[in-house]
């Protein structure tokens, strides 16, 4: 199926000057400064339980918000990817030898955050038989161990098409299956080169024919060259494989050896993308400029629970 949609403005509708969005940031992009006792709180003990999260070490700008309330997206496997997409802040070289013990010690965190929603990613590890996948499903059993009324939600990578290592993870019984489409697929060889589109699509798929009681997740980023057009196609491709939950947000460089902004998108702009993504079929739609694939991750799982 085809879709076509016009673009949508770009001007501000108060009828004033249009935003140079090749300049410095837009307003809407800025947030405060992280900190407050609960920020420290959090740091501390992610360093006492040696964790690492993707708030930090994908820069992510919504860690003075997320840490405040606290809450926050363990990474495990490392802090070490095996890739290096174009798009990403994360280090990238050799990793080192998967930590056993890692599932245990987050779910010791998720415990003492009394976190009610919990959610898991990881670095890509292609030095792996099964790309990580038995620590994110021993990271689910350790969870459900200490915390069994946490639910819980991973962000996994593409496992390299290895389907049995997908079938481990959904066997662990996450409530939340998220796999990021990332862009539209002219631009995967410039930003994603070693992942393919159609792979990640079947990863959706397979993940809720998998595990019917599982709800399935992917999210898009913003501004890295798409055209309008091909933006609203791959979305309707991610909700044709059967994904509940859609998450689209603003590419920002996180610097000048990624790959460039495009542009900056509005906020009425992500307005019009929701109200298309719903239209679609998505049961939850998170769009916004500073939207991350965990952002509101709590609310988005209670919204689709009670809408099942």
């Amino acid at each position: 199926m085809t879709i076509r949609i016009s673009p949508v403005p770009t001007a501000p509708a108060d009828g004033s000057q249009p935003i140079d969005f090749h300049a410095r940031k837009p307003p809407w992009l800025k947030v405060p400064l992280p900190g407050g006792s609960n920020y420290q709180d959090v740091k501390q003990l992610l360093r006492t339980y040696q964790l690492h999260t993707v708030c930090e070490e994908a820069n992510c700008p919504n860690i003075g918000e997320c840490f405040d309330h606290r809450t926050a997206t363990f990474m495990i496997l490392g802090e070490i990817c095996t890739r290096a997409c174009r798009y990403c802040a994360v280090t990238t070289g050799r990793p080192l030898p998967v930590d056993e013990d890692e599932p245990r010690r987050v779910a010791e965190a998720v415990h003492l955050l009394g976190l009610q929603h919990a959610v898991i990613t990881s670095v890509d590890r292609d030095d792996q038989h099964d790309g990580g996948a038995h620590s994110f499903a021993e990271t689910i059993r350790q969870i459900r161990r200490v915390s069994p009324g946490t639910t819980v939600e991973v962000l996994i990578p593409d496992f390299q098409g290895n389907w049995q290592a997908l079938e481990m993870v959904m066997d662990a019984g996450p409530e939340i299956l998220n796999h990021n489409t990332e862009t539209v697929p002219r631009l995967y060889r410039k930003v994603r080169p070693k992942a393919k589109y159609e792979q990640s699509l079947e990863l959706l798929e397979r993940a809720g024919l998998l595990r019917s009681e599982s709800k399935v997740k992917s999210g898009l980023m913003v501004g890295l060259g798409e055209e309008w057009d091909e933006l609203v196609q791959t979305m309707a491709d991610i909700r044709a494989v059967g994904t509940h939950i859609l998450t689209l947000g603003q590419y920002l460089r996180p610097s000048m050896k990624h790959v460039p902004v495009a542009r900056y998108y509005t906020p009425q702009e992500f307005e019009t993308l929701k109200k298309i993504g719903l239209d679609l079929g998505f049961r939850h739609v998170e769009s916004g400029p500073l939207v991350r694939s965990s952002y509101h991750a709590h609310e988005q799982a209670s919204q689709v629970a009670t809408a099942s």
